[in-house]
C-alpha cells in the first residue's frame, strides 16, 4: 500500500541582530505559522543555532527534534531534523563533518571553503504505515568554495552507496542546478532512481525580499526515489515588514511504498 510523507527544506536564517526587523525572535512567529499550515511530516532546518534550536523544540511538541551543532564542541549551526512522532520512528542518527575526517567535530575541507565547518545530519527512520526504513539526509554546503561543494557533494554520494534504503536528501546547496556539484548530485544520485523533486520549482533565496524574482537563485533542494506528486515554494511575503525567512521553504509530497 502506497503512503504519502510530507517533506520540507527549510533554511531559518541565524538569529542576527544585524538582520533588524527581520532578526529571528522578530519573526519566529511566522516560522511557526508556516509549520502549522504546511504539517510537514519531515523537515530539513538550516542554520540553526543554539537558542533558535531550544525555541524550536519548546514550540514543536508534536516533533522530535534531532541534530548538533557544527562546531568542535557540537554547538553553533545545526542541520536539524525534526519528524512527526505520532507517525515517524527514529532507528538511527549520525552527525557527519565534510571533511576528509567526518567524525572529528569542527572538521573542515579546507582550500576555498570559508571558515565554517560544514556537515550533514542523517537518520534512518519508519514510518508507521511504509513496511521499509528510509534516511533523511539534512545539510548546508559550503556559501563560498566550489570545491568545497563539489567535494561535499561525493561525500554525500558515497556515504548514500553505503546504504541501500529509500532516501530523502534535503538541503541548502548553495549551487544552481547547472552547478557542477548539482550535476553531480543528480546524475549520482539518478543511478538509483532518485532525482530533484524540486527541479520544476524557479529561485528560493529572495534575500527578505531584496532580491528580485528574476534574479532569484534556487539553492534550496530535495531529492529522493520516492514518486514524487507535487512540489512547491511556501510563499514568503512580508507581514508588516517582516519576511519568515531569507529563503522559501520547499515541500515534497511523496509516495513510500
Amino acid at each position: 500500500m502506497a503512503n504519502h510523507l510530507k517533506v520540507m527544506s527549510f533554511n531559518l536564517r541565524v538569529d542576527s541582530k544585524g538582520d533588524g526587523i527581520n532578526y529571528f525572535f522578530n519573526r519566529f512567529d511566522r516560522v511557526m505559522d508556516v509549520l502549522e499550515k504546511e504539517k510537514p511530516d519531515v523537515v530539513g532546518f538550516q542554520e540553526v543555532t543554539d537558542s533558535m534550536r531550544a525555541a524550536l523544540r519548546d514550540r514543536l511538541p508534536d516533533y522530535a527534534v534531532l541534530g548538533c551543532g557544527r562546531e568542535t564542541d557540537c554547538h553553533g549551526e545545526s542541520m536539524l531534523i525534526a519528524y512527526r512522532k505520532n507517525l515517524v520512528e527514529v532507528m538511527s542518527v549520525e552527525n557527519i563533518w565534510l571533511s576528509l575526517t567526518p567524525q572529528i567535530p569542527g572538521s573542515r575541507y579546507g582550500g576555498d571553503q570559508s571558515g565554517c565547518p560544514r556537515m550533514f545530519t542523517a537518520v534512518k527512520l519508519k514510518h508507521d504505515s511504509v513496511k521499509e526504513p528510509f534516511y533523511f539526509i539534512n545539510t548546508h554546503f559550503d556559501h563560498e568554495g566550489k570545491m568545497a561543494r563539489y567535494l561535499a557533494a561525493v561525500q554525500l554520494i558515497q556515504y548514500m552507496s553505503l546504504h541501500n534504503e529509500h532516501f530523502v536528501l534535503t538541503g541548502d546547496l548553495n549551487a544552481t542546478p547547472d552547478s557542477p556539484e548539482i550535476k553531480l548530485l543528480s546524475e549520482s544520485l539518478g543511478f538509483r532512481g532518485g532525482k530533484d523533486c524540486t527541479a520544476t520549482l524557479e529561485g528560493t533565496f529572495h534575500g527578505f525580499g531584496r532580491i528580485p524574482a528574476e534574479k532569484q537563485p534556487k539553492i534550496d533542494y530535495i531529492f529522493s526515489d520516492a514518486l514524487c506528486m507535487k512540489s512547491y515554494k511556501v510563499e514568503d511575503l512580508p507581514v508588516e515588514g517582516k519576511y519568515y525567512s531569507d529563503h522559501n521553504a520547499v515541500c515534497a509530497i511523496l509516495e513510500m511504498e
